[in-house]
């Protein structure tokens, strides 16, 4: 049985995933932050789809980047989300399927439903939202970036852009149940880089390796033994 919930991607549910992100979750998230997006000039000249891969610390970080995006990209955009651990309980499934327009990926290995299913939305029109890293990052740092997405870029001629969410961690690091604000709102940023396209012969790692390079010019955090893996 197939674990994506398609009716989330209906008009009348993206119609009400835009009140929810806009009219709910962005102000909270605006309560505790002092948010900036740079980089959305580099959207303008795109055509979609796209691969957007971003970095990951936080459950804040997909409302985040979703708010950050053009409405005309937010509301074209699917989230892959990890199937072991928001499709486990089937309300959760539902309630993250409305709210952020999520596919279910398996994060072992053995998702071949779900690599046919992203290649299904992408043949369809629709961008993505992946997390390279595959989990949240414990501290902050960018831990290694798994190359998928250079493959579904290449098998399907699409661009890659890539995306550094900064300051989330600090706000809702994994553990936390909601947001912290310490001393006043905390500043975040969403950096949103020119479009990476594989090049004819260049491996996957090899384009997952220009990601991590924006990350880092970005401002992230890496370290020698976490940077890309062919898995």
């Amino acid at each position: 049985m197939s674990l994506d919930k398609a009716w989330a991607r209906s008009g009348a549910a993206g119609a009400v995933r835009e009140a929810l992100l806009l009219g709910v979750l962005g102000p909270l998230i605006d309560l505790y932050t002092r948010g900036r997006v740079l980089g959305r000039e580099h959207l303008t000249a795109l055509e979609p789809p796209v691969i957007f891969v971003a970095n990951h610390s936080s459950h804040m970080d997909t409302p985040v980047i979703l708010r950050a995006l053009p409405g005309a990209w937010r509301r074209r955009t699917a989230v892959a989300a990890a199937a072991d651990y928001f499709y486990r309980v089937p309300w959760l499934a539902h309630v993250v399927s409305l709210a952020f327009n999520t596919v279910p990926v398996e994060r072992k290995g053995e998702g071949s439903e779900a690599a046919s299913g992203l290649a299904r939305l992408i043949g369809e029109g629709w961008s993505l939202l992946l997390f390279a890293e595959g989990t949240r990052s414990r501290d902050g740092t960018v831990g290694r970036l798994h190359s998928g997405a250079a493959v579904l870029a290449a098998e399907h001629r699409v661009a890659i852009v890539p995306v550094y969410v900064a300051g989330t961690h600090a706000v809702m690091p994994p553990g936390s149940r909601w947001m912290r604000r310490a001393r006043g709102r905390q500043p975040t940023a969403v950096h949103i880089g020119p479009p990476i396209w594989p090049r004819e012969g260049e491996h996957r790692t090899e384009v997952m390796e220009r990601v991590r390079l924006f990350f880092e010019a970005s401002g992230a955090v890496t370290t020698p033994d976490k940077r890309v893996s062919a898995a």
